[in-house]
C-alpha cells in the first residue's frame, strides 16, 4: 500500500515545481487592455488565447503575454495571454527570433533585457505574431529554454513596402477624398441624410441575373461557414481540451470510487474479527475478575484454576484443534487492529481523490 501511494504522489510532486525562468500557467484574471501595438478585433477588451495556438497565428493577428503584479494578492506575480489584430504602431517593433528554437516553448519562457538579471525582472509585456517575438523598445532579448541561455536578435523594425511618388501622390489624395466625406455631418433631423441612408441600404439590384445572384449569396455563405470552422478549430480547442478532460477526471473518479468501496469491505471485515477477538478478551479478564473476588485475592492462581475447570471458555474461536494462549490471542488482535486502520487510511485517500475528481470534472463541464 506505501509503495502504491508512493508511485502516486511522486509524479504529482515533480510536476509541481517549474523553472524560476518559465511561466508556469496563464492564470491572471486582469482584463486584457489593447495598446498601440494590439487592438481589440471587435473593439472592447483583448480576448484570452490558447497557449499552443501562438505557433499557428493567422496573418494580421497577434498575442500578447502580459505579466501582473501585485504584492497583496495571492500570488506576488501571475501571466495571461491575449489575443488580437496589429495595431497602428506594430510597425515599429523589432522581430527578434532565434535560430534552432522550438518557437512554441518560446511562448513561456521569461525574456531579459540583459544577462546576469534576477528571475522576477523579466520583460512586462511580450508580442508573438506566430513567426518572432517582439518588445516594444528592445532589439535583443535572453531566454532561457531547457534550461540553456538563448539571445534572441533582429535587425530592424518591421518597414512598410517601399512605393513610389506617383502611388504616394494618388494614395495622399484619396486619403483627402476620404477625410472630406468622413468630415461632412450628418444631422439625424436631416431628411436629405435619412433619404441617402435608405437608398444606401435598400438598393438592391433586380435588374441582374438572378441564378449569379443567388451564387454569389451561396458562395459567400460557404466563405462565411468555412471561416467560422477555421476560427473553431483555431481558437476554440481550448473548449474541447476542457471537455475531454473533464470526461478523464470522471472516469478517474469512478474507478476511485471502486477502489474506495472494496477498501472500506475489508476495513469492515478486519474491524468485526479485531471487535470479536477484544469481546473475548475482555470476557475473560472479568471472568477471572470475578473469580479471584469471590475466592479471596490471597490465592488468585486458585481461582483461575477453578473458573477454568467449572467454566468453558473457547479461546481457539471455533478451530477444532488451534489451542490459543491469552497473548496470541491479545497479538491476533493487534495484528488485525494494524490491518483495519491500513485499508481504513486507504479508503479515506481514494474517496479524496474521488471528490477531489468530481468537483474537477464538474468545474471544466460548466466552464
Amino acid at each position: 500500500m506505501k509503495k502504491l501511494l508512493f508511485s502516486i504522489l511522486c509524479p504529482l510532486a515533480m510536476v509541481a515545481f517549474a523553472g524560476p525562468y518559465d511561466v508556469e500557467e496563464f492564470k491572471a484574471q486582469d482584463v486584457g487592455t489593447p495598446d498601440n501595438f494590439i487592438a481589440a478585433e471587435f473593439g472592447g477588451e483583448l480576448t484570452t488565447a490558447d497557449p499552443a495556438a501562438v505557433a499557428d497565428i493567422q496573418e494580421g493577428r497577434l498575442f500578447v503575454r502580459q505579466k501582473f503584479e501585485d504584492p497583496f494578492g495571492e500570488e506576488a506575480t501571475t501571466y495571461q495571454l491575449y489575443q488580437g489584430q496589429t495595431g497602428e504602431q506594430f510597425s515599429s517593433l523589432t522581430a527578434l527570433s532565434a535560430e534552432g528554437v522550438d518557437y512554441s516553448k518560446l511562448v513561456k519562457a521569461k525574456f531579459y533585457e540583459r544577462r546576469g538579471m534576477k528571475p522576477e525582472e523579466d520583460v512586462g509585456k511580450v508580442y508573438f505574431d506566430g513567426k518572432s517575438v517582439f518588445a516594444e523598445g528592445l532589439t535583443t532579448l535572453i531566454a532561457f529554454v531547457d534550461g540553456s541561455p538563448v539571445v534572441l536578435k533582429g535587425d530592424a523594425p518591421i518597414a512598410e513596402a517601399p512605393v513610389d511618388s506617383a502611388a504616394t501622390e494618388e494614395t495622399a489624395i484619396a486619403a483627402a477624398d476620404s477625410t472630406a466625406a468622413e468630415d461632412e455631418y450628418c444631422d439625424d433631423t436631416d431628411p436629405d441624410c435619412e433619404e441617402e441612408e435608405d437608398e444606401a441600404l435598400y438598393s438592391y439590384d433586380v435588374s441582374g441575373d438572378i441564378d449569379e445572384t443567388n451564387a454569389e449569396a451561396d458562395n459567400y455563405e460557404y466563405s462565411t461557414t468555412d471561416a467560422a470552422d477555421a476560427a473553431t478549430a483555431r481558437f476554440g480547442i481550448g473548449d474541447e481540451v476542457r471537455f475531454w478532460t473533464a470526461v478523464g477526471l470522471s472516469a478517474l473518479a469512478a474507478t476511485t470510487a471502486v477502489l474506495g468501496v472494496v477498501q472500506h469491505m475489508k476495513a469492515n471485515e478486519a474491524r468485526d474479527a479485531y471487535d470479536d477477538q477484544k469481546s473475548l478478551i475482555k470476557k475473560i479478564k472479568n471472568a477471572v475478575s470475578d473469580a479471584c473476588a469471590d475466592k479471596g485475592s490471597a490465592d488468585c492462581e486458585a481461582a483461575v484454576d477453578w473458573y477454568l475447570k467449572n467454566n468453558s471458555i473457547d479461546l481457539s474461536q471455533g478451530a477444532e484443534e488451534e489451542i490459543l494462549t491469552m497473548e496470541a490471542l491479545e497479538n491476533r488482535r493487534d495484528t488485525n487492529k494494524e490491518t483495519m486502520d491500513s485499508y481504513s487510511m486507504a479508503r479515506n485517500i481514494w474517496f479524496g481523490v474521488t471528490a477531489a475528481s468530481i468537483t474537477a470534472a464538474v468545474v471544466l463541464f460548466v466552464w
